[in-house]
């Protein structure tokens, strides 16, 4: 238990003086580029989903 208890004091320790947090202003930027290149990758993958589907419907529909 003392293993357990050591690794989460350390981490802890760590968590407050070594690692450098980023500042509010650099946050919301790299929200923003987050959202952007989400609002993005989504668009691509919706106007693929539609040109597979009318691609796959008119193949489709040529044998019927």
């Amino acid at each position: 238990m003392t293993k357990l208890t050591n690794y989460f004091r350390a981490t802890a320790e760590e968590m407050r003086y070594s690692v450098t947090w980023p500042t509010a202003i650099e946050l919301q930027k790299s929200a923003g580029l987050v959202l952007i290149g989400s609002l993005v990758f989504a668009a691509v993958v919706g106007i693929m989903d539609v040109a597979f589907s009318k691609s796959l419907t008119a193949f489709y529909q040529s044998f019927r």
